[in-house]
């Protein structure tokens, strides 16, 4: 359990009036500062300071408001900043916190205050499994097993620093989780927590906790089936979506391992312990295209095996495509405000959370951490019905892992951090300095194409 507070700002302050000031992260997308260096931030521009230290507030920085960048006082790194207007801060009829020192959250007393209010708005929130396609939610109270549902989680607004500020959940059934669940499940949960594989024992046989254990119980029941799936077989992935050839073509490649049809696979002496002959010829059921079927079984056996063939010709997808993004958190709200370019509308706003962690035998470096630069991410779209059509699409690609993965950033060039996965997003709300922002007249209908591309299709919307 943790104490939590509560941070009472006046109603013309930055939180009052839904001004939410921002810095540019390492991935090119922007992260809002804490509430009460937002609140500093915006009496300082309606003041006219040109420039003015963070220090006071516990931060290495100095901010000027002419050039639009927060300035590091050691290295005099530059990153920029901005101004966003956003939803308000919901009103209180309470009295403001008195002056109490240490922990106080009035302005004599920022420096200590600590993290940034915790609000009561509420988000959509969507928690991706690995190596499943099950969504959990938890919402405090309540928590739902579903492969498409939504679920309404408080949202923090994210700490200066990118240090985790989501609360932890408390009380009994947390608790169970922790002592319960364990990292081996490969299965994630709201906050990070693993769904338990055991029945839970509740400390005292009241109603309530007799009531709780039994529907924990269940739910590890049906988590207990999901994680002792047997995985499919290679060669059985294989052999379904490709027809085996009785006489192979004299004429074509195979472009996989750049040998002729008529002649066995260049893969032969690496899949010996193969009941595929070396020679054996299959031609995919739906586009007609030809390969070794031992090229095949080594170019699946290379990637995730997630039961899925994608031709590498023509890039059709066999069966439910998934990819190798961590763990995490997807957000959905909604804003009054428009974007440029669909002032018909208001705005989608989503938020991916992913954190730092150690890769799965699915990344490049198996055992080895890997970063998580930048998160949380915000994204936009419009909200009127091709955006919300992108939307839940974008729901099925999170649950199939599909929009990041571990690999290498094209921006910093660091290794073993998290990356976009060929998915395009639109990081900017208010303009378009770095491309991924609006207006965009092509940016929905190029989306749906790299959606399709991954096999994430209108048709999935159904399922």
């Amino acid at each position: 359990m943790r104490a939590v507070r509560r941070h009472v700002f006046p109603g013309d302050s930055a939180a009052g009036q839904g001004i939410i000031w921002e810095w540019q992260n390492d991935e090119g997308g922007w992260s809002p500062y804490e509430m009460n260096v937002c609140v500093f931030l915006e009496q300082a521009r309606a003041t006219n300071h040109q420039r003015v230290d963070l220090g006071p507030l516990g931060y290495n920085y100095e901010v000027d408001f002419v050039a639009q960048v927060q300035i590091n006082k050691t290295t005099r790194f530059r990153r920029g900043i901005q101004r966003r207007l956003d939803a308000p801060y919901p009103v209180t009829t309470s009295p403001a916190p008195l002056h109490t020192g240490v922990g106080c959250s009035c302005q004599q007393c920022w420096p200590n205050s600590g993290t940034g209010p915790i609000t009561t708005r509420y988000r959509h929130s969507m928690t991706n499994f690995p190596n499943s396609s099950t969504a959990h939610q938890v919402s405090g109270r309540t928590a739902s097993v579903s492969s498409s549902n939504v679920g309404f989680v408080p949202y923090n607004k994210p700490t200066l620093t990118g240090a985790r500020s989501t609360p932890r959940l408390s009380a009994q059934i947390p608790l169970a989780l922790r002592q319960a669940g364990g990292p081996s499940t490969g299965l994630s949960a709201y906050n990070g927590v693993s769904a338990p594989n055991l029945p839970v024992k509740m400390p005292k046989p009241s109603k309530v906790n007799q009531a709780l254990a039994g529907w924990w119980k269940s739910l590890a029941a049906s988590m207990t089936g999901l994680m002792t799936a047997t995985p499919t077989e290679p060669e059985a992935v294989v052999k379904k979506y490709l027809e085996e050839l009785k006489s192979s073509p004299a004429d074509e490649d195979c472009i996989i391992c750049m040998e002729k049809l008529s002649s066995p696979s260049g893969y032969s002496d690496t899949c010996e312990s193969s009941t595929i002959r070396p020679e054996a010829v299959g031609r995919l059921t739906s586009c007609q295209h030809s390969f070794h079927m031992l090229c095949m079984l080594a170019m699946y056996s290379n990637g995730n095996k997630d039961g899925s063939l994608q031709c590498p010709s023509c890039k059709t997808i066999y069966g439910e495509k998934t990819g190798t993004q961590p763990k995490g958190r997807m957000e959905v709200s909604t804003l009054p405000q428009s974007l440029p370019g669909h002032k018909d509308c208001g705005t989608i706003q989503i938020v991916y959370h992913i954190s730092r962690g150690i890769q799965g035998p699915e990344h490049p470096n198996p055992g080895m951490p890997y970063t998580a630069r930048g998160f949380p991410r915000y994204c936009y779209l419009p909200d009127n019905e091709k955006g919300r059509k992108v939307l839940e699409l974008l729901k099925v690609a999170w649950r199939r892992r599909l929009i990041f993965t571990v690999g290498t950033s094209n921006t910093t060039g660091e290794s073993n951090t998290v990356v976009w996965n060929e998915i395009h997003h639109k990081t900017e709300m208010d303009s378009n300095l770095s491309g991924h922002g609006y207006p965009d007249p092509n940016y929905l209908d190029n989306v749906l194409a790299e959606l399709a591309a991954q096999g994430v299709t209108e048709d999935c919307l159904g399922q």
